[in-house]
Formats: C-alpha cells, structure tokens, sequence
C-alpha cells in the first residue's frame, strides 16, 4: 500500500490513519503527526469556547452600554451565546477550568471589548471584567 504523506494530502492522510487502527495495522501509523492533530483538536475546541465567550462578553457590553438599544434581538443573541456555551462546556467538562484561567479570561474579556468597541464607537468599557463568568452565563442574568 502507498501511504500519502501528512504534508501531500491531510485529508487523505486521515482517512488512512483512521483505517490504520479500525483494522489494527498500529505499526503503519503516523504517530507524531497523529498526536499533532489530536492536540489540535483540543486547541480548536479552546478556541471555539474563547470566542464564543468573547461574542457573548460583547452583546452584553452592549446590553449595559446601548440601553436604548436593548430588544428582543439582542436578548435573544445573549440567550443562544449562553445555551452554546452551556452545552459546550457540558459535551466537554475539560473546559471549564479554562473559564477560570485568568489569562483566558483577560483574553475572552479584551475580545469582548474590541469586538464591542466597533460595533458602538464606544470607547470606555471598564479594563477588566466587572462581572463573574458565572454571571455571563446565567440565563437569567443581564447587567443594568
């Protein structure tokens, strides 16, 4: 059998991977790019919490911020930011540290503010966080 290399063609490269161990040929594997790729995916999922956490950091910015502007759109991009987080962090406990992580949160949080600052033209959101991630993800929470 000709093996694709990883750098030749990735996609084929993982079809063959997969068929590698469903049919126990373990010696015929990629073992550092495998590795490679599992830890991507983990980063990739880290990712996807951070920026979903920053867009729901921003709406409610902007909730605070824009009162006049406060409807049922904005409401309702709050909620579904939270179920997909919620149900992220419950498809992936592993998550949840992260959340805690104040460089995370430093990260989620100045993500929150850029993605705010130009949707608004504002410019004078607080520095750091005035509210608990606890408090960003409850569904029957929303900042004055």
């Amino acid at each position: 059998m000709i093996r694709t290399e990883y750098q030749q063609d990735i996609i084929q490269w993982a079809y063959e991977q997969a068929h590698f161990i469903r049919s126990g040929q373990f010696d015929l594997l990629d073992r550092e790019h495998l590795a490679d790729e599992i830890e991507d995916v983990a980063k990739s999922e880290q990712r996807e919490l951070a920026s979903r956490m920053a867009v729901l950091l921003a709406h409610l910015l902007k909730w605070k911020y824009q009162p006049e502007r406060r409807g049922n759109s904005r409401r309702l991009t709050i909620k579904l930011q939270r179920k997909a987080l919620a149900k992220r962090l419950k498809n992936t406990p592993s998550l949840k540290p992260i959340l805690a992580g104040s460089e995370w949160q430093e990260g989620m949080w100045n993500d929150g503010v850029v993605c705010a600052m130009k949707e608004t033209g504002r410019e004078d959101f607080p520095e750091t966080c005035p509210w608990t991630f606890e408090q960003a993800l409850n569904q029957d929470w929303l900042p004055d």
